[in-house]
């Protein structure tokens, strides 16, 4: 596994990651102007292909994970853990005191995840993810403090 922070020219293969993790991807154009906004990062994983990506934004001291995602057929290998443990650390060192996310309801696997890594439960949004002929799904939105000290 080849975790690295993510620049614009990383887009693509951020892009490629996003696409094959979710049913809606952001495109090329999304990630290089996220990369360019203040206060935001992101990381690219690489195994044989691309096979992780995540997006973080610090604001008022507060980070948003705004995207994080793992191409199914890299799953269940600490790719997702080794993005949000190097997003929690870029966080607290950007000042943040508290981190926040939304997780589709029924992603067991990353509900899991997030409370290994001390997340609680801080909410939930009713519909917020459009799943097409599938309806609407459910997210619930988690928080961490990070002002405890590193996980």
């Amino acid at each position: 596994m080849n975790l690295t922070a993510a620049t614009a020219a990383d887009a693509p293969a951020m892009a490629s990651a996003h696409a094959q993790a979710f049913d809606s991807p952001w495109d090329e154009a999304d990630f290089e102007d996220l990369l360019d906004s203040t206060g935001v990062f992101g990381f690219v994983v690489r195994a044989e292909d691309p096979a992780g990506v995540l997006i973080c934004r610090t604001i008022a001291g507060e980070a948003e994970i705004l995207t994080v995602g793992v191409a199914p057929w890299a799953r269940r290998r600490g790719i997702g853990q080794a993005l949000m443990t190097a997003a929690i650390g870029v966080a607290r060192e950007a000042g943040a005191q508290a981190m926040f996310l939304e997780v589709d309801v029924a992603n067991d696997g990353a509900v899991a995840l997030y409370r290994r890594l001390g997340f609680e439960r801080a909410g939930l949004r009713r519909a917020y993810y459009d799943r097409g002929a599938k309806g609407r799904a459910d997210a619930l939105v988690m928080r961490l403090d990070l002002t405890s000290g590193p996980d």
